[in-house]
């Protein structure tokens, strides 16, 4: 298009016009140089005719809004159509910023105004304006540049286009409901009382519960039991307006499948701030988790057995050794190698070498504990980290998972017999962190291999004479449990108020027939390690009610007894078990005083209280014993089924000198105390522990002061003869 020199002035500026739109949708240099002329032929037609001209007035003749304005942003002009829109009169606008128009002044228009529109930004922006009755308003916003002859700038004009809503009110709300309807991600809202008023169809397909079913329930409709008390109070307190939340939770669908879930937590107000609603927008992400975890297992495990492979095993054993050292603890490193695995190989092929991998490391799993870690490096070598009381307990370890291989191997056709040679290396002795120790183990392996066809051997020598020394231990305490070579000592408790014998506590002695009397402190530690403690823990229960019984025979007064339970007897089949032990002796339960310490806890309060209240139902009474030493939890505490907490000895042994001893007593005291427990003392070996703690309210004590452990015909007589605590 060109423009005519014949033309009318009316012609030439919508010819202009025109040609400014088209320059608009072009790019390049070009296009900019003749948008910039075609914009101050623009502005000297406005100036010569508009201005000089009465006989043209294109500004007043045009029906869009034009306001015309200085380069500050006061306007200077505007017409009847800006009159029209606005409801401001000529003389009410002539004068006034440009921004009294705005629905919301910036003051990025304010700082250079001119610059900001025509320099640093487009010349077409969508704002919102307001009228002169408070009406806001959205228009397209068009400015052009006015020049004088020299073709400098001298102003700006404005060209107006407004903008109606796209949608009406009915139609918006329609729209958002059909989104919300189609939606691929679960959507659910309930009322202020939680109850869900509301769900879209994909809430109905991932959920598996119909709108019918889920509508007038509450969102605890998916609760799947996995989240603490804490968490479910966070997602709660978002629903009544305490901010938007977002996370994983996960959630039961109706068939009673548990699938994780990413949800967002959002509320709806009224005008008045208050909440009336509250929104969850989930999606399902089983499969990205199980993706996830399919990357894992690549990443992280030997694609043969199934264990931890090198680098997860070096990420496990850093953590356990760092815990290891905070908790005092040792730690060792095993690694084993199958002997002649590669003649299985060689002479029955590959498929037989993998299934009799496969074969060991489910053995070698089974005979470790779950805090163990096991991996497998390559080829027939697996290696292992032990977190142990003692550095010689690991030889019982070694031994255990040689005595793994002794079965024969059954695969297709063949029988196939498999030793192993096993090198220990301990922390710190042999080595600072795992490569190190793996390093001293390897050695220890090899030289297991050039001397024996099978069997262990640790790093430094002396470990290895202990372990040869434990390794005989443990045989003769299993020996000594099977032919009931142990004995009960019994360590009477009085109480605080009149010094009477209330009770006693059973304690484990073993006459070995070399060593002599073997305290509980040298061979428990070792009966735990090899789960040895499961048989010794049974004796200890079947041997007290065997001796309760026969005090109840002879017509001696009957004192509660009390027996230590091992974390490892407490089992769902446990109340079972002593049940039937004092059923088939015939005395009360209420005899059986049953002790547990707070490591128990470790395996989580939802596991072990439910075999408490079983216990507690069946007539036994619970004591929590060496209490403030492990890791019970205050909250919990109150939902244990217990009667009496034992203030354990090493918070005992420095009253009342000791302040910290001192306070730590009498809150464990009071504490129980308000929960309506009997507390007794352990530990106490003179007159001074004794009068504090009774001054702070403890029921009973126990210890040196009073008595040691005696036999049970010591006890039977002290307690035929009142034998009391002088409380003088």
């Amino acid at each position: 298009m060109s423009i005519s020199a014949m033309a009318t002035p009316d012609l030439i500026l919508a010819q202009c016009i025109a040609l400014c739109q088209q320059a608009r949708t072009q790019s390049g240099e070009d296009a900019h140089r003749k948008l910039e002329s075609l914009e101050r032929i623009l502005g000297k037609l406005n100036d010569e005719y508009c201005c000089n001209n009465p006989t043209w007035k294109p500004l007043e003749a045009s029906e869009q809004p034009i306001i015309r304005m200085d380069l500050t942003g006061y306007i200077t002009d505007w017409n009847n159509a800006a009159e029209a829109l606005f409801g401001y009169t000529r003389s009410e606008a002539i004068g006034q910023h440009f921004l009294f128009i705005y629905a919301d002044e910036s003051d990025t228009f304010n700082d250079g105004f001119h610059d900001y529109f025509l320099n640093e930004g487009s010349p077409y922006i969508e704002v919102h304006h307001r009228k002169k009755t408070g009406e806001v308003f959205r228009a397209n916003l068009t400015l052009s540049r006015i020049f004088d002859d020299a073709g400098q700038a001298i102003g700006m004009a404005a060209h107006l286009t407004t903008l109606s809503d796209l949608l009406s009110d009915d139609d918006r709300q329609r729209l958002h409901a059909t989104i919300i309807e189609n939606s691929d991600e679960g959507i659910l809202i309930t009322d202020r009382n939680e109850m869900i008023v509301s769900v879209n169809s994909a809430f109905s397909r991932i959920t598996g519960y119909t709108s019918f079913e889920a509508i007038g329930q509450t969102p605890d409709l998916l609760r799947s039991g996995g989240h603490s008390a804490d968490f479910r109070a966070e997602v709660r307190a978002a629903m009544h307006g305490a901010g938007a939340w977002q996370g994983e939770i996960i959630g039961r669908r109706k068939n009673g499948e548990l699938f994780p879930q990413s949800v967002s937590i959002g509320v709806v107000r009224n005008p008045q701030g208050e909440v009336t609603h509250a929104f969850s927008i989930f999606s399902d992400i089983s499969v990205l988790r199980a993706a996830e975890h399919r990357m894992q297992q690549i990443v992280n495990y030997d694609s043969l057995t199934g264990l931890p492979n090198r680098t997860l095993f070096n990420q496990l054993a850093d953590q356990m050794f760092a815990s290891a050292s905070r908790n005092e603890r040792n730690v060792a490193l095993m690694v084993i190698d199958i002997n002649r695995f590669t003649s299985v190989n060689d002479s029955l092929g590959l498929e037989i070498g993998d299934e009799l991998l496969r074969q060991i490391a489910q053995r070698f799993r089974q005979a470790l504990r779950d805090e163990d870690i096991i991996a497998r490096f390559g080829g027939d070598e697996f290696v292992i980290a032990l977190n142990i009381q003692k550095r010689e307990h690991c030889g019982l370890v070694a031994e255990k998972l040689l005595e793994t291989l002794h079965p024969l191997f059954a695969i297709g056709p063949h029988a196939l017999h498999i030793e192993a040679c096993i090198g220990i290396a301990t922390l710190p002795e042999d080595g600072q962190n795992v490569d190190e120790l793996q390093r001293a183990a390897d050695v220890a392996m090899k030289r297991v291999q050039q001397t024996s066809d099978s069997g262990y051997l640790f790093f430094g020598p002396a470990m290895n004479i202990r372990a040869k020394e434990l390794w005989q231990l443990e045989g003769e305490l299993r020996q000594a449990v099977n032919e009931n070579a142990l004995v009960l000592h019994y360590q009477p408790k009085a109480s605080l108020r009149n010094g009477r014998i209330v009770g006693a506590e059973a304690l484990i002695r073993w006459p070995h027939p070399v060593q002599g009397m073997i305290p509980p402190s040298r061979f428990v530690p070792l009966a735990e390690e090899t789960g040895l403690i499961y048989s010794l823990g049974n004796w200890v229960i079947e041997a007290a009610c065997r001796q309760i019984h026969d005090w109840m025979r002879k017509s001696i007064p009957l004192i509660p007894i009390a027996v230590n339970l091992s974390a490892r007897q407490f089992d769902a089949q446990l109340p079972d078990r002593i049940s039937e032990i004092v059923e088939r002796h015939g005395i009360p339960p209420e005899m059986l005083r049953l002790e547990i310490t707070e490591s128990l806890l470790v395996r989580g309060a939802e596991l072990v209280i439910p075999i408490m209240n079983d216990l507690v139902a069946r007539g036994f009474s619970l004591s929590l014993d060496d209490f403030g030493t492990g890791y019970s939890s205050l909250a919990y505490l109150k939902k244990f089924p217990i009667s009496t907490l034992k203030i354990d000895r090493s918070f005992v042994i420095g009253v009342p000198q000791d302040k910290n001893d001192c306070a730590i007593a009498q809150a464990i005291v009071t504490m129980g105390k308000q929960l309506d427990h009997e507390i007794v003392a352990e530990g106490i070996e003179n007159k001074a522990q004794m009068d504090f703690l009774r001054s702070l309210g403890c029921d009973q004590l126990q210890g040196y002061l009073f008595s040691p452990p005696v036999p049970a015909d010591r006890l039977a007589e002290m307690v035929c003869k009142d034998h009391r605590l002088s409380l003088e």
